[in-house]
């Protein structure tokens, strides 16, 4: 590596220092990478950091560290030179790419303007069907283009996956640190692709496209929104600044005018828009955009196919945002767009909120994170009895994703639970006297069927009050013997309302688990799944998940899913005392993105998820 490098890798400066790691710093520059990037493997390090190779570490005056192999490539830096912030060269993650989690972009269109310096914008991220991955703000992170394993980029995020859907997807995803062709990367004195094939999907004709210089955060949202036009996935049309008048000039900030617009303006007529139609066709459709009122009108009826088709009681409470993107919008006709900004409600908040005060639903901003939470929906109300679904139509699955993965997907999110009762030696003789089977298991409302067919047999509505139902000495018996203290008389008449819920709780309390084709019943009332954050080690947290296995949910998978998905370290322990019960350790407090991913990918009703905090005071 040579003594010249870049600050952050664009202005040229003299490291003040070339030196070789001891023995010692190498074992901790070892340790502070394997915590640092929760996904690498003992094997994952040592192909970056060889335990027998030097390494050398370059001080640049602006306290970036740049470590290196020595008579090889640099692999890692340091922002400021303390040992914790490091990140991988875009040399270490393509020797290996699975280093660190990434964004997948939209298409080469994004990756021209990140290989020019630009942060990462959530419109240029492709989502994938199963959703927004989770992630935390301050996480390294790798950027790749669409079918290519090696990251163009690294950096870190800007904030959580929560609050970037909070916010619609829009604003910055990753500050970019360092990427391909920068200085750090044209530092190394052998600058070879390891693997040919690998940025085929980046490389370009213009070599000027490289060159974007570096762009304020204004001139940022105008390119990615622009991207987003072009490529067909905003949900709103976006007009390019033109750049032929100066009074056009002079109302945009400092930093957009003059020839750094022109600059801009040339680097966006370079993208291709020949798949989503010519600038007259985008203008015809910019006049015909739909009005406020069509949009509420729009927003109505897919909140009432949401509430028909997909908003289950079960699912409640529902955070509005949840509501929103995995409800609402996937209500809309493939190829509509829906903007609840450009509606005359402005916010989701208030669109619900009015919405409540009508009465269709429930609605209330939760006091802790200030989001408004679906609660109930009014089924009886006439706009919803009123209103007649779409019939769905079923999503063509792309071929090139892998139909096992989905189908393994569709099987373990397929979860039903069933509280069941089974006859016990109270209520034996009222099932033997109707011809009921004691042996076989009802639900609620077939339990208590049992016992008002033997109050129909046995005649034992009250005559002068049909809404009382008198006992006889068999009836008495089931309901109350042995429930009464000695002494106590006992009661002669119930009401029907209170009779079949009097009589399921003298039975036998059992529940049933369905996932896929496994199905299993337990004894008791359904036990919840137990998520507890709490302090390790000082400032450390670690999440704890209990419980699992009740929901027919193996642990070891589990962790080893989540593993990935939260780039932690994750491990199983078997619970002491209890036989076949295990408890998944996540390092981190993941607590409330654990809880979202069992309900949205295992299908857990919020109901049976129980949260505990211990970390907060």
């Amino acid at each position: 590596m040579p003594h010249i490098l870049f600050a952050m890798f664009k202005k040229p400066i003299e490291a003040k220092a070339l030196q070789r790691l001891s023995g010692a710093d190498k074992k901790k520059l070892r340790r502070t990478a394997k915590e640092r990037f929760p996904l690498a493997s003992d094997a994952d390090i040592d192909a970056i950091l060889p335990l027998k190779a030097e390494i050398t570490v370059a001080k640049l005056p602006n306290r970036v560290h740049i470590y290196g192999v020595e008579g090889g490539l640099p692999v890692i830096f340091d922002v400021d030179g303390r040992g914790k912030d490091i990140f991988p060269t875009v040399y270490a993650l393509w020797k290996v790419p699975e280093l660190l989690p990434a964004f997948v972009l939209k298409g080469g269109e994004v990756s021209r303007f990140i290989i020019g310096g630009a942060d990462l914008m959530f419109p240029g991220i492709s989502v994938p069907s199963e959703g927004l991955p989770s992630f935390v703000g301050g996480q390294p992170w790798a950027v790749k283009v669409p079918g290519n394993v090696a990251p163009i980029a690294v950096g870190v995020t800007m904030m959580s996956s929560v609050e970037a859907l909070k916010a619609g997807l829009r604003g910055k995803a990753l500050r970019v640190m360092h990427y391909y062709r920068d200085s750090l990367w044209e530092s190394a004195e052998d600058r070879h692709i390891p693997n040919t094939g690998f940025l085929e999907d980046i490389v370009i004709e213009d070599p000027s496209l490289y060159a974007l210089p570096q762009i304020s955060d204004a001139r940022e949202d105008i390119l990615y929104d622009a991207v987003d036009t072009v490529s067909g996935n905003d949900e709103r049309q976006v007009d390019v600044p033109a750049v032929h008048t100066e009074q056009d000039t002079d109302s945009l900030p400092g930093d957009c005018k003059n020839d750094d617009l022109e600059e801009l303006g040339e680097g966006i007529t370079r993208l291709n828009v020949s798949e989503s139609g010519s600038a007259e066709e985008q203008n015809e459709a910019k006049e015909h955009r739909a009005l406020p009122s069509e949009i509420d009108a729009l927003l109505d009826k897919y909140l009432l196919q949401a509430l028909h088709t997909s908003v289950k009681d079960n699912d409640l409470p529902l955070p509005g945002s949840t509501l929103w993107s995995n409800h609402v919008l996937t209500c809309r006709p493939a190829g509509t767009t829906l903007d609840i900004k450009r509606s005359s409600y402005k916010k989701l908040s208030k669109w619900l909120q009015l919405k409540s005060s009508s009465g269709l639903i429930s609605a209330k901003e939760d006091k802790h994170t200030k989001e408004i939470v679906l609660l109930s929906v009014n089924r009886a109300h006439p706009d919803y009895k009123s209103f007649k679904p779409d019939k769905l139509v079923p999503k063509v699955v792309n071929q090139t994703h892998d139909s096992s993965a989905v189908d393994a997907h569709q099987t373990r999110s397929q979860l039903a639970i069933e509280e069941i009762y089974k006859s016990s030696t109270h209520v034996n003789p009222i099932f033997t006297s109707v011809g009921a089977d004691t042996g076989k298991y009802y639900n609620a409302s077939e339990a208590a069927d049992v016992v008002f067919r033997y109050v129909e047999k046995e005649n034992l509505i009250k005559p002068v009050d049909k809404a009382m139902v008198v006992f006889d000495a068999i009836l008495c018996d089931a309901l109350f013997k042995g429930a009464i203290k000695k002494g106590t008389l006992y009661p002669t008449e119930i009401h029907r309302k209170d009779l079949g819920a009097t009589f399921i709780n003298r039975m036998q309390a059992f529940y049933r688990v369905l996932r896929g084709n496994e199905v299993v019943v337990c004894k008791g009332s359904v036990k919840p799944i137990q998520i507890m954050t709490e302090r390790r080690q000082g400032s450390k947290k670690v999440t704890r998940l209990s419980r699992v296995e009740y929901f027919l949910m193996d642990a070891e998978s589990l962790a080893s899913e989540l593993q990935k998905k939260f780039a932690c370290s994750t491990s199983v322990v078997e619970l002491p005392g209890k036989k076949a019960q295990y408890e998944v350790l996540v390092q981190g407090g993941v607590i409330e993105d654990l809880a979202k991913h069992l309900v949205d990918c295992y299908g857990v009703p919020k109901r049976y998820i129980e949260v505990f905090d211990k970390t907060k005071k």
